[in-house]
């Protein structure tokens, strides 16, 4: 028990890829306000040193544990790849992440998933006010926020202009339909539950002309990409990463 334990906990210091002190990025935190939420928001933004040119940003959503390392660390990557990137934490009401994965999905079970995404909502509309922000804006997600990421698509169409969930389910079905913006999604090949609503999904944006690409990733469980778990697969994550920044190059720029 105490090997399994020891294998599905995430080693966050193992998994780092973009380190805090790089020089290439600056870290900070910015709040925000969130009035059809929880009133006050706060994320974490990084960006790019080498250059004072106005930036795309890219909105960088959370699993269902909060802004975890393995998040701010993605956030780190996308502002190494070029962008201002703003990765918001949905336990900021409670505290914030607690440290403790487990500890942050009780705490994200006891919010109102209503005002939880009225945040993210917020937190789209605050990129927006960024000084460097160039105008265009994408979003990332996994798990929960690969769902956000879906549902920014469909209740904010004239914010996002570039959509990437990873392993993320649909919008309900009264908003998929306003979706416009290029969707690029990732799939684990073992992940009956989120699958089972991509052929739904799919024949919707079909009808509507909405541009996307669907990848499924073979021999892969839902969380491949979070390389601080033992779900990690890095040959299928690296390749969707560099899917999602070569999306986010032609549709950001």
């Amino acid at each position: 028990m105490a090997a399994l334990t020891t294998a599905l906990t995430p080693n966050y210091a193992l998994a780092e890829q973009v380190s805090f002190n790089d020089e290439s990025i600056k870290a900070s935190y910015a709040e925000f306000d969130s009035p059809l939420g929880h009133g006050k928001g706060r994320g974490y933004l990084v960006m790019p040193t080498q250059t004072s040119a106005p930036l795309a940003t890219v909105l960088v959503v959370h699993e269902n544990r909060g802004l975890n390392p393995y998040v701010m660390d993605v956030a780190r990557r996308v502002a190494k790849a070029g962008y201002m990137a703003f990765a918001p934490d949905a336990l900021f009401p409670v505290g914030g992440y607690p440290g403790n994965d487990d500890e942050g999905r009780t705490l994200m079970s006891g919010l109102e998933r209503g005002k939880i995404e009225a945040d993210f909502v917020a937190a789209a509309q605050f990129c927006k006010t960024l000084d460097r922000h160039s105008g265009k804006l994408g979003v990332v997600g996994f798990c929960f926020g690969g769902y956000v990421s879906n549902m920014l698509a469909a209740v904010a169409p004239n914010i996002i202009n570039a959509a990437v969930p990873f392993y993320g389910t649909p919008a309900s079905q009264d908003l998929v339909k306003n979706v416009k913006a290029p969707l690029l999604l990732h799939f684990a090949e073992n992940d009956k539950r989120v699958n089972d609503t991509w052929p739904a999904y799919e024949e919707i944006l079909k009808n509507n002309g909405v541009n996307y690409q669907a990848f499924v990733y073979p021999n892969t469980q839902h969380g491949f990409h979070n390389d601080s778990t033992s779900r990690y697969a890095p040959d299928a994550a690296e390749l969707a990463w560099a899917r999602t920044l070569a999306f986010f190059k032609l549709h950001l720029s």
